[in-house]
Protein backbone atom coordinates (compact mmCIF):
# COMPACT_ATOMS: atom_id res chain seq x y z
CA UNK A 1 0.00 0.00 0.00
CA UNK A 2 3.04 2.24 -0.23
CA UNK A 3 3.24 2.88 3.52
CA UNK A 4 6.21 2.34 5.84
CA UNK A 5 5.36 -0.02 8.68
CA UNK A 6 6.83 -1.80 11.68
CA UNK A 7 6.30 -5.36 12.84
CA UNK A 8 6.33 -6.23 16.53
CA UNK A 9 5.39 -9.17 18.72
CA UNK A 10 5.65 -7.07 21.91
CA UNK A 11 2.22 -6.23 23.29
CA UNK A 12 3.35 -3.15 25.25
CA UNK A 13 5.06 -1.63 22.21
CA UNK A 14 1.89 -2.25 20.19
CA UNK A 15 -0.39 -0.67 22.82
CA UNK A 16 1.85 2.39 23.20
CA UNK A 17 2.10 3.07 19.47
CA UNK A 18 0.18 6.34 18.71
CA UNK A 19 -0.67 5.64 15.04
CA UNK A 20 -2.84 3.15 13.14
CA UNK A 21 -2.31 -0.44 14.32
CA UNK A 22 -3.20 -3.79 12.81
CA UNK A 23 -3.43 -6.60 15.33
CA UNK A 24 -2.80 -9.92 13.59
CA UNK A 25 -3.42 -12.40 16.40
CA UNK A 26 -6.10 -14.56 17.95
CA UNK A 27 -7.17 -12.01 20.55
CA UNK A 28 -7.92 -8.31 20.74
CA UNK A 29 -5.28 -6.14 22.34
CA UNK A 30 -6.72 -2.59 22.21
CA UNK A 31 -10.05 -0.95 21.45
CA UNK A 32 -8.72 1.33 18.72
CA UNK A 33 -6.92 -1.31 16.70
CA UNK A 34 -7.77 -3.03 13.44
CA UNK A 35 -8.06 -6.67 14.40
CA UNK A 36 -7.31 -9.27 11.76
CA UNK A 37 -7.70 -12.78 13.12
CA UNK A 38 -5.22 -15.18 11.48
CA UNK A 39 -5.82 -18.43 9.65
CA UNK A 40 -3.24 -21.11 10.65
CA UNK A 41 -1.57 -21.20 7.20
CA UNK A 42 1.15 -18.61 7.81
CA UNK A 43 2.31 -20.26 11.02
CA UNK A 44 2.57 -23.72 9.47
CA UNK A 45 5.69 -25.43 8.19
CA UNK A 46 5.76 -27.58 5.09
CA UNK A 47 3.14 -27.96 2.39
CA UNK A 48 -0.07 -29.86 3.02
CA UNK A 49 -3.58 -29.92 1.54
CA UNK A 50 -5.70 -27.00 2.75
CA UNK A 51 -9.43 -27.10 3.36
CA UNK A 52 -10.75 -24.17 1.34
CA UNK A 53 -14.38 -23.07 1.39
CA UNK A 54 -15.08 -20.01 -0.69
CA UNK A 55 -17.71 -17.46 0.26
CA UNK A 56 -18.61 -13.96 -0.92
CA UNK A 57 -17.25 -10.73 0.49
CA UNK A 58 -18.08 -7.42 -1.15
CA UNK A 59 -19.48 -9.35 -4.15
CA UNK A 60 -16.18 -11.20 -4.65
CA UNK A 61 -14.94 -14.67 -3.74
CA UNK A 62 -12.82 -15.05 -0.61
CA UNK A 63 -11.59 -17.88 1.60
CA UNK A 64 -9.91 -18.55 4.96
CA UNK A 65 -12.84 -17.04 6.88
CA UNK A 66 -11.92 -15.72 10.34
CA UNK A 67 -13.19 -13.14 12.85
CA UNK A 68 -12.23 -9.59 13.68
CA UNK A 69 -12.61 -6.38 11.67
CA UNK A 70 -12.18 -8.16 8.31
CA UNK A 71 -14.16 -11.25 7.29
CA UNK A 72 -11.19 -13.35 6.15
CA UNK A 73 -7.43 -13.59 6.55
CA UNK A 74 -6.35 -11.53 3.55
CA UNK A 75 -2.67 -12.14 4.35
CA UNK A 76 -2.97 -15.94 4.33
CA UNK A 77 -5.33 -16.02 1.34
CA UNK A 78 -3.05 -13.74 -0.70
CA UNK A 79 -0.02 -15.80 0.27
CA UNK A 80 -1.78 -19.00 -0.81
CA UNK A 81 -2.44 -17.56 -4.28
CA UNK A 82 0.84 -15.69 -4.77
CA UNK A 83 3.05 -18.54 -3.62
CA UNK A 84 1.14 -20.89 -5.94
CA UNK A 85 0.74 -23.17 -2.93
CA UNK A 86 -1.56 -25.53 -4.84
CA UNK A 87 1.15 -26.16 -7.45
CA UNK A 88 3.35 -27.79 -4.80
CA UNK A 89 0.64 -30.34 -4.02
CA UNK A 90 0.18 -33.53 -6.10
CA UNK A 91 -1.71 -32.72 -9.32
CA UNK A 92 -2.30 -34.03 -12.84
CA UNK A 93 -0.30 -32.45 -15.67
CA UNK A 94 -1.49 -31.19 -19.02
CA UNK A 95 -0.30 -32.56 -22.38
CA UNK A 96 2.94 -30.54 -22.15
CA UNK A 97 3.75 -31.62 -18.61
CA UNK A 98 2.63 -28.31 -17.08
CA UNK A 99 0.40 -27.59 -14.13
CA UNK A 100 -3.07 -27.83 -15.65
CA UNK A 101 -5.16 -24.71 -15.08
CA UNK A 102 -8.22 -26.88 -14.40
CA UNK A 103 -6.59 -27.87 -11.08
CA UNK A 104 -6.49 -24.31 -9.80
CA UNK A 105 -8.80 -22.80 -7.21
CA UNK A 106 -9.21 -19.73 -9.40
CA UNK A 107 -10.54 -21.80 -12.28
CA UNK A 108 -12.77 -24.02 -10.15
CA UNK A 109 -14.27 -21.07 -8.27
CA UNK A 110 -14.65 -18.85 -11.32
CA UNK A 111 -12.25 -15.98 -10.52
CA UNK A 112 -9.41 -16.77 -12.92
CA UNK A 113 -10.44 -13.75 -14.99
CA UNK A 114 -9.96 -11.37 -12.03
CA UNK A 115 -6.93 -9.81 -10.29
CA UNK A 116 -8.62 -10.88 -7.07
CA UNK A 117 -5.81 -9.92 -4.68
CA UNK A 118 -5.80 -6.35 -5.99
CA UNK A 119 -9.58 -6.22 -5.53
CA UNK A 120 -9.26 -7.55 -1.97
CA UNK A 121 -6.63 -4.90 -1.22
CA UNK A 122 -8.95 -2.13 -2.37
CA UNK A 123 -11.60 -3.36 0.05
CA UNK A 124 -8.99 -3.75 2.80
CA UNK A 125 -7.85 -0.15 2.31
CA UNK A 126 -11.45 1.05 2.58
CA UNK A 127 -11.90 -0.76 5.89
CA UNK A 128 -8.64 0.66 7.24
CA UNK A 129 -9.74 4.16 6.25
CA UNK A 130 -13.03 3.64 8.07
CA UNK A 131 -11.15 2.64 11.22
CA UNK A 132 -8.41 5.25 10.94
CA UNK A 133 -9.82 8.35 9.24
CA UNK A 134 -6.42 10.03 8.91
CA UNK A 135 -4.86 6.95 7.29
CA UNK A 136 -3.87 7.44 3.66
CA UNK A 137 -2.46 4.94 1.18
CA UNK A 138 -0.37 5.18 -1.97
CA UNK A 139 -2.33 4.93 -5.20
CA UNK A 140 -0.46 3.03 -7.88
CA UNK A 141 -0.74 3.94 -11.55
CA UNK A 142 -2.04 1.75 -14.34
CA UNK A 143 0.71 0.52 -16.65
CA UNK A 144 0.57 -1.29 -19.97
CA UNK A 145 3.58 -3.49 -20.70
CA UNK A 146 3.50 -5.22 -24.10
CA UNK A 147 5.81 -8.21 -24.42
CA UNK A 148 6.79 -10.36 -27.39
CA UNK A 149 8.16 -13.87 -27.79
CA UNK A 150 10.40 -14.40 -30.81
CA UNK A 151 10.46 -18.17 -31.11
CA UNK A 152 10.07 -18.33 -34.90
CA UNK A 153 11.72 -15.21 -36.27
CA UNK A 154 11.03 -15.88 -39.96
CA UNK A 155 8.68 -18.14 -41.86
CA UNK A 156 10.79 -18.70 -45.00
CA UNK A 157 13.96 -16.66 -44.89
CA UNK A 158 17.31 -17.50 -43.27
CA UNK A 159 16.59 -21.18 -42.75
CA UNK A 160 19.07 -23.92 -43.63
CA UNK A 161 18.59 -25.14 -47.19
CA UNK A 162 17.32 -28.60 -46.30
CA UNK A 163 14.54 -27.17 -44.12
CA UNK A 164 13.47 -24.82 -46.91
CA UNK A 165 13.63 -27.56 -49.53
CA UNK A 166 11.68 -29.99 -47.38
CA UNK A 167 8.99 -27.41 -46.59
CA UNK A 168 8.66 -26.45 -50.27
CA UNK A 169 8.28 -30.09 -51.27
CA UNK A 170 5.59 -30.55 -48.63
CA UNK A 171 3.69 -27.53 -50.00
CA UNK A 172 3.68 -29.06 -53.47
CA UNK A 173 2.62 -32.50 -52.25
CA UNK A 174 -0.26 -30.99 -50.31
CA UNK A 175 -1.34 -28.81 -53.22
CA UNK A 176 -0.49 -25.56 -51.45
CA UNK A 177 0.68 -23.86 -54.63
CA UNK A 178 0.08 -20.29 -53.46
CA UNK A 179 2.23 -20.94 -50.40
CA UNK A 180 4.93 -22.47 -52.60
CA UNK A 181 4.94 -19.39 -54.84
CA UNK A 182 5.03 -17.02 -51.87
CA UNK A 183 7.98 -18.91 -50.44
CA UNK A 184 9.86 -18.46 -53.75
CA UNK A 185 9.09 -14.72 -53.83
CA UNK A 186 10.29 -14.25 -50.26
CA UNK A 187 13.48 -16.22 -50.83
CA UNK A 188 14.11 -14.14 -53.98
CA UNK A 189 13.62 -10.92 -51.97
CA UNK A 190 10.48 -9.98 -53.91
CA UNK A 191 8.18 -10.21 -50.86
CA UNK A 192 8.55 -9.52 -47.14
CA UNK A 193 8.67 -12.63 -44.98
CA UNK A 194 5.19 -13.23 -43.45
CA UNK A 195 6.63 -13.35 -39.92
CA UNK A 196 8.73 -10.19 -40.32
CA UNK A 197 6.56 -7.80 -38.29
CA UNK A 198 9.32 -6.03 -36.36
CA UNK A 199 9.08 -2.64 -38.06
CA UNK A 200 5.30 -2.75 -37.86
CA UNK A 201 5.47 -3.40 -34.08
CA UNK A 202 7.95 -0.56 -33.59
CA UNK A 203 5.73 1.83 -35.54
CA UNK A 204 2.76 0.85 -33.37
CA UNK A 205 4.66 1.59 -30.15
CA UNK A 206 6.29 4.85 -31.19
CA UNK A 207 3.41 7.35 -30.71
CA UNK A 208 2.82 6.13 -27.16
CA UNK A 209 6.46 5.76 -26.09
CA UNK A 210 5.82 2.20 -25.00
CA UNK A 211 8.69 0.21 -23.52
CA UNK A 212 8.15 -3.36 -24.70
CA UNK A 213 10.06 -6.47 -23.69
CA UNK A 214 11.28 -9.01 -26.24
CA UNK A 215 12.25 -12.61 -25.47
CA UNK A 216 14.40 -14.56 -27.94
CA UNK A 217 14.69 -18.32 -28.27
CA UNK A 218 18.30 -19.19 -29.10
CA UNK A 219 18.42 -22.99 -28.91
CA UNK A 220 21.70 -24.37 -30.23
CA UNK A 221 19.84 -26.88 -32.38
CA UNK A 222 16.31 -27.17 -33.71
CA UNK A 223 13.80 -29.49 -32.08
CA UNK A 224 10.13 -30.40 -32.22
CA UNK A 225 9.17 -27.37 -30.13
CA UNK A 226 12.26 -25.25 -30.82
CA UNK A 227 11.80 -24.02 -34.39
CA UNK A 228 13.61 -20.71 -34.40
CA UNK A 229 16.41 -19.66 -36.73
CA UNK A 230 19.65 -20.92 -35.19
CA UNK A 231 21.68 -18.24 -33.38
CA UNK A 232 24.66 -18.98 -35.63
CA UNK A 233 22.78 -17.37 -38.52
CA UNK A 234 23.87 -13.80 -39.21
CA UNK A 235 20.25 -12.68 -39.70
CA UNK A 236 19.30 -13.94 -36.25
CA UNK A 237 22.25 -12.19 -34.67
CA UNK A 238 21.41 -8.93 -36.43
CA UNK A 239 17.80 -9.18 -35.25
CA UNK A 240 18.80 -9.80 -31.63
CA UNK A 241 21.43 -7.06 -31.62
CA UNK A 242 19.03 -4.53 -33.14
CA UNK A 243 16.42 -5.19 -30.46
CA UNK A 244 19.00 -5.18 -27.67
CA UNK A 245 20.18 -1.75 -28.84
CA UNK A 246 16.65 -0.30 -28.67
CA UNK A 247 14.66 -2.32 -26.12
CA UNK A 248 14.91 -4.52 -23.05
CA UNK A 249 15.39 -8.10 -24.16
CA UNK A 250 15.46 -11.43 -22.36
CA UNK A 251 15.97 -15.13 -22.86
CA UNK A 252 13.18 -17.43 -24.00
CA UNK A 253 14.57 -20.71 -22.62
CA UNK A 254 14.13 -23.50 -25.11
CA UNK A 255 12.01 -26.59 -24.62
CA UNK A 256 15.26 -28.57 -24.65
CA UNK A 257 16.59 -26.57 -21.69
CA UNK A 258 13.59 -27.72 -19.68
CA UNK A 259 14.80 -31.29 -20.12
CA UNK A 260 18.50 -30.53 -19.83
CA UNK A 261 19.02 -27.66 -17.38
CA UNK A 262 22.70 -27.30 -18.34
CA UNK A 263 21.51 -25.74 -21.62
CA UNK A 264 19.96 -22.73 -19.86
CA UNK A 265 23.26 -21.05 -19.00
CA UNK A 266 24.59 -21.81 -22.49
CA UNK A 267 21.59 -20.11 -24.07
CA UNK A 268 21.95 -17.10 -21.81
CA UNK A 269 25.65 -16.86 -22.71
CA UNK A 270 24.73 -17.10 -26.39
CA UNK A 271 22.31 -14.20 -26.29
CA UNK A 272 24.67 -12.15 -24.11
CA UNK A 273 27.50 -12.68 -26.59
CA UNK A 274 25.31 -11.61 -29.52
CA UNK A 275 23.71 -8.63 -27.78
CA UNK A 276 26.82 -7.62 -25.79
CA UNK A 277 24.66 -7.02 -22.71
CA UNK A 278 23.92 -8.80 -19.45
CA UNK A 279 20.67 -10.77 -19.71
CA UNK A 280 18.70 -11.10 -16.46
CA UNK A 281 15.10 -11.53 -17.70
CA UNK A 282 13.35 -14.62 -18.99
CA UNK A 283 10.08 -16.17 -20.07
CA UNK A 284 9.67 -19.92 -20.42
CA UNK A 285 8.93 -21.27 -23.90
CA UNK A 286 5.39 -22.72 -23.98
CA UNK A 287 5.04 -21.27 -20.43
CA UNK A 288 6.57 -24.55 -19.35
CA UNK A 289 7.70 -24.45 -15.74
CA UNK A 290 7.46 -26.54 -12.60
CA UNK A 291 7.64 -25.14 -9.09
CA UNK A 292 10.02 -24.83 -7.42
CA UNK A 293 12.59 -26.43 -9.71
CA UNK A 294 12.36 -24.14 -12.75
CA UNK A 295 12.59 -20.90 -10.79
CA UNK A 296 15.54 -22.24 -8.78
CA UNK A 297 17.34 -22.99 -12.06
CA UNK A 298 16.62 -19.47 -13.27
CA UNK A 299 18.05 -17.96 -10.09
CA UNK A 300 21.16 -20.15 -10.34
CA UNK A 301 21.62 -18.91 -13.91
CA UNK A 302 21.52 -15.26 -12.82
CA UNK A 303 17.94 -14.45 -13.86
CA UNK A 304 16.36 -11.71 -11.76
CA UNK A 305 13.05 -11.13 -13.58
CA UNK A 306 10.71 -13.75 -14.94
CA UNK A 307 7.64 -13.17 -17.12
CA UNK A 308 6.18 -16.70 -17.09
CA UNK A 309 3.51 -16.35 -14.40
CA UNK A 310 0.41 -17.13 -16.41
CA UNK A 311 -1.03 -20.10 -18.25
CA UNK A 312 -0.14 -21.41 -21.69
CA UNK A 313 -3.57 -22.98 -22.00
CA UNK A 314 -6.05 -20.26 -21.00
CA UNK A 315 -5.99 -16.52 -20.40
CA UNK A 316 -6.39 -15.16 -16.90
CA UNK A 317 -4.52 -14.35 -13.69
CA UNK A 318 -2.61 -17.47 -12.62
CA UNK A 319 -1.55 -15.88 -9.33
CA UNK A 320 -4.76 -13.79 -9.08
CA UNK A 321 -2.79 -10.55 -9.17
CA UNK A 322 -1.99 -7.68 -11.55
CA UNK A 323 1.10 -6.46 -9.70
CA UNK A 324 4.75 -7.49 -9.63
CA UNK A 325 5.83 -9.70 -6.75
CA UNK A 326 8.89 -11.63 -5.59
CA UNK A 327 8.84 -15.39 -5.80
CA UNK A 328 8.76 -17.21 -2.48
CA UNK A 329 10.31 -20.69 -2.43
CA UNK A 330 7.62 -22.47 -0.47
CA UNK A 331 9.51 -25.74 -0.19
CA UNK A 332 12.58 -24.06 1.33
CA UNK A 333 10.51 -21.43 3.18
CA UNK A 334 12.76 -18.73 1.71
CA UNK A 335 12.24 -15.35 0.10
CA UNK A 336 14.09 -14.79 -3.19
CA UNK A 337 15.09 -11.85 -5.39
CA UNK A 338 13.34 -13.32 -8.46
CA UNK A 339 10.80 -10.67 -9.44
CA UNK A 340 7.74 -12.07 -11.21
CA UNK A 341 5.85 -10.16 -13.91
CA UNK A 342 2.42 -11.86 -14.20
CA UNK A 343 0.73 -11.76 -17.60
CA UNK A 344 -3.00 -12.26 -18.11
CA UNK A 345 -3.36 -12.37 -21.90
CA UNK A 346 -1.57 -14.30 -24.65
CA UNK A 347 -2.89 -14.34 -28.19
CA UNK A 348 -1.80 -17.96 -28.71
CA UNK A 349 -4.25 -19.00 -25.97
CA UNK A 350 -7.05 -17.14 -27.74
CA UNK A 351 -6.17 -18.68 -31.09
CA UNK A 352 -5.12 -22.25 -30.32
CA UNK A 353 -6.73 -23.13 -27.00
CA UNK A 354 -9.84 -20.96 -26.80
CA UNK A 355 -10.32 -20.99 -30.61
CA UNK A 356 -11.47 -17.39 -30.74
CA UNK A 357 -11.95 -15.15 -33.74
CA UNK A 358 -9.94 -11.92 -33.86
CA UNK A 359 -13.02 -10.00 -32.71
CA UNK A 360 -13.54 -12.32 -29.75
CA UNK A 361 -9.89 -11.91 -28.84
CA UNK A 362 -10.29 -8.13 -29.02
CA UNK A 363 -13.24 -8.31 -26.63
CA UNK A 364 -11.22 -10.48 -24.25
CA UNK A 365 -8.30 -8.04 -24.28
CA UNK A 366 -10.73 -5.24 -23.52
CA UNK A 367 -12.01 -7.24 -20.54
CA UNK A 368 -8.51 -7.61 -19.09
CA UNK A 369 -7.74 -3.96 -19.68
CA UNK A 370 -10.89 -2.93 -17.78
CA UNK A 371 -10.14 -5.30 -14.89
CA UNK A 372 -6.52 -4.19 -14.51
CA UNK A 373 -7.34 -0.52 -15.01
CA UNK A 374 -9.95 -0.72 -12.22
CA UNK A 375 -7.25 -1.72 -9.71
CA UNK A 376 -4.47 0.45 -11.20
CA UNK A 377 -2.40 -2.64 -11.88
CA UNK A 378 0.04 -3.62 -14.60
CA UNK A 379 -1.41 -5.11 -17.78
CA UNK A 380 1.11 -7.50 -19.34
CA UNK A 381 0.26 -9.10 -22.66
CA UNK A 382 2.13 -11.63 -24.80
CA UNK A 383 2.13 -11.53 -28.58
CA UNK A 384 4.34 -13.26 -31.13
CA UNK A 385 5.82 -11.73 -34.26
CA UNK A 386 4.15 -14.57 -36.17
CA UNK A 387 0.63 -13.32 -35.37
CA UNK A 388 1.53 -9.73 -36.21
CA UNK A 389 2.90 -10.39 -39.68
CA UNK A 390 1.10 -11.09 -42.94
CA UNK A 391 0.65 -14.86 -42.81
CA UNK A 392 -2.81 -15.78 -44.08
CA UNK A 393 -3.34 -18.08 -41.09
CA UNK A 394 -3.38 -15.07 -38.75
CA UNK A 395 -5.36 -12.71 -40.94
CA UNK A 396 -7.10 -10.03 -38.86
CA UNK A 397 -5.06 -10.54 -35.69
CA UNK A 398 -2.60 -7.68 -36.20
CA UNK A 399 -5.56 -5.39 -36.93
CA UNK A 400 -7.32 -6.07 -33.63
CA UNK A 401 -4.06 -5.76 -31.71
CA UNK A 402 -3.35 -2.38 -33.26
CA UNK A 403 -6.92 -1.30 -32.53
CA UNK A 404 -6.56 -2.43 -28.91
CA UNK A 405 -3.25 -0.63 -28.33
CA UNK A 406 -4.51 2.61 -29.88
CA UNK A 407 -7.77 2.46 -27.97
CA UNK A 408 -6.31 1.95 -24.51
CA UNK A 409 -3.34 4.27 -24.96
CA UNK A 410 -5.58 7.09 -26.16
CA UNK A 411 -7.17 6.98 -22.70
CA UNK A 412 -3.91 7.02 -20.76
CA UNK A 413 -2.25 10.25 -19.63
CA UNK A 414 0.71 8.11 -18.66
CA UNK A 415 2.42 6.60 -21.69
CA UNK A 416 4.41 3.41 -21.23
Amino acid sequence: MGKPFQLTDRKIEFIDYPGPRINYSDEMVADDEFWLQPHPLLSEKGVQPQLINCFEVNNQKAFFKTGGDFPFDIFAASFYLLSRYEEYLPHPKDMYGRYAHENSLAFKEGFLHLPLINIWLQHFKEKLNEKFTSFTTHHSQFTFLPTYDIDEAYSYRHKVWWRSAGAAAKDLLKGKFSRFLLRRKVLNNKETDPFDSYTWIADLHRPYKLNPRYFFLVAEKAGRYDRNILPLETAMQVLIKHHADHYNIGIHPSWQSGDDTSLLKKEIETIEHIATIKVTASRQHFIRFTLPQTFRHLIDAGIKEDFSMGYGSINGFRASVASLFYWYDLEKEETTYLLLYPFCYMEANSFHEQQQTPQQAFDEMRHYYARVKAVNGILITIWHNTFLGTDELFKGWRDVYAQFVREIMSKEPYKG
